[in-house]
Parts: structure tokens; C-alpha cells; sequence
């Protein structure tokens, strides 16, 4: 612990900080361990059912069934439509389809007029 420096950019961890590791009543000390071996009676019963090699049903996960519920629900939205955003979106989205559009059909119609004209010379001749 000596040896440790902090980031700039990052909170000193929990258990690093000297007024929370060694400042602990003991009643806060029972709790943690109560905690902890709470939590390791559930491992240890999520991998006895997990392995066992006769098991017929389902095993739910509490916390695979959170994360997935939080995907597919997206209840963090990462996205929120604003005008800002529908703007961004129409530039850069719809705009460019447009101007392809009207580049290619362009250049279409005037290959195609120089064609009908005459004026046209053909870089790749098929036949003589």
C-alpha cells in the first residue's frame, strides 16, 4: 500500500483508503463478513446446480436475467431524440443518399445525351 499512487483521473479505491480499511467499527466488520458469506453460499449453490450432471430444469441466474432485461429493454438510454440528434441524422444519413443520387443520375443523363449525339468516344471499345 505503500507503493501506491493515485490516477489522476480515478477515485482511490474502498479498500485502499486508509479512513474506510482501518477505521471499521466492528459492527460494520460483521456485516461485511455476513455479506461475504452470504454471497458464497449463493455461488457455491449456483455451481452445485450448475454441475450437476442429473439436473432436468432451468437454472436462472438472477443477474444474466438483469443484464439481459437492461439490453433488450434499454432502460440506460445511450440515445435520446433531440433536434440536435435528428439533424445529425438527416446529414448524415439522408443528405448523402440524395447528393449519389443526384451525381449518378446526372452523369447518366449527360453520358447518355453524348451518346444519342454522337460526341461520345468510348474509352473501352467492345468491337471494331
Amino acid at each position: 500500500m505503500a507503493d501506491y499512487r493515485e490516477a489522476p483521473l480515478a477515485t482511490r479505491p474502498r479498500t485502499l483508503d486508509p479512513a474506510e480499511y482501518f477505521n471499521v467499527s466492528p459492527e460494520q466488520r460483521r456485516l461485511e463478513e455476513r455479506r461475504a458469506a452470504l454471497r458464497a453460499q449463493l455461488k457455491r449453490q449456483y455451481q452445485l446446480q450448475l454441475n450437476n450432471p442429473h439436473r432436468k430444469e432451468l437454472i436462472e441466474d438472477p443477474a444474466l436475467t438483469r443484464w439481459t432485461y437492461a439490453r433488450t429493454n434499454n432502460i440506460y438510454p445511450n440515445f435520446r431524440p433531440t433536434a440536435k440528434t435528428s439533424l445529425l441524422g438527416g446529414l448524415f444519413g439522408v443528405v448523402p443518399m440524395f447528393v449519389l443520387y443526384f451525381v449518378f443520375k446526372t452523369s447518366r443523363d449527360n453520358k447518355e445525351k453524348r451518346i444519342k449525339d454522337g460526341t461520345y468516344e468510348r474509352p473501352y471499345k467492345l468491337s471494331y
